[in-house]
């Protein structure tokens, strides 16, 4: 079973420090069919060392989260570790923040984001408290699905970024349920739809958009418009979704300052 957690920190940077997500063993179990095709994880061991250890280029990568690599990809700077300091139960606190802004009347303006450090835990309504997703699944692997179909927002995951992704999920030593469900997802159309239909309740829509909007670029066209139009399906009010962009704007500031 996949700990659905754990493979969420792994993407949002929280907790790299160590290459064992909580609770599994060293090294993931056993291999997946997944991380060999073609010999191209014997090219990632060269790449990770002796062992296929954390360290060098790749550890450093790691340390940043694998959504890091959509972000710096697209050239948007402060792309390390999105919330290394708190993770799924920091993106929750963000996204409850947004919500109760936007619940009083507030105007984003006159709400200014909070820096990790002062934020308090989320209501039960958010992360870390996760009901499932609409599909029965825990709701954090709808996140990490979230993520990548934002990335693809531009048209496509390219060679470098399936690279890169396969360095960083073999140096996070994730087990093989979470390597395959990771490389199933690249190998998917994960499309608005189906983003937007993993959501059981407003909360949860609130936080599949948040981060959706951390790794896809606002600026680029193709990726705003990704973004509007999963706000739509979401039916995320627009002064909401003006709260939660000012809550991601900050996050990569942040992310640079740790």
């Amino acid at each position: 079973m996949i700990d659905a957690q754990a493979l969420l920190d792994r993407f949002l940077g929280a907790g790299q420090a160590s290459p064992t997500p909580r609770g599994q063993p060293q090294g993931g179990g056993s291999p997946s069919p997944w991380t060999n095709p073609g010999g191209f994880a014997d090219a990632a061991k060269n790449v990770l060392g002796q062992g296929g250890g954390l360290g060098g280029l790749a550890g450093a990568a790691a340390a940043g989260g694998l959504a890091s690599i959509f972000i710096g990809k697209k050239g948007r700077k402060g792309g390390g570790g999105l919330l290394s300091h708190g993770g799924a139960a920091l993106l929750g606190a963000l996204a409850d923040r947004a919500y109760r802004n936007w619940q009083a009347g507030r105007q984003p303006a006159e709400a200014p984001p909070v820096a990790q450090a002062g934020m308090a835990p989320a209501d039960e309504r958010f992360l870390p408290s996760a009901a499932p997703a609409s599909d029965g699944q825990a709701f954090e692997l709808a996140l990490v699905r979230a993520m990548i179909g934002a990335a693809r927002a531009d048209g496509h995951i390219d060679a470098e970024e399936r690279r890169r992704i396969f360095e960083q999920v073999e140096a996070a030593g994730l087990d093989a349920d979470a390597k395959a469900f990771v490389f199933e997802s690249l190998d998917e159309a994960i499309g608005i739809g189906e983003v937007a239909s993993l959501a059981t309740t407003p909360e949860q829509a609130a936080e599949l958009y948040l981060v959706s909007r951390l790794v896809a670029n606002p600026d680029g066209p193709a990726e705003r418009a990704y973004l509007q139009a999963l706000a739509h399906r979401l039916k995320l009010p627009a002064d909401l979704v003006a709260h939660l962009d000012s809550q991601a704007a900050v996050v990569p500031a942040e992310a640079a300052k740790s």
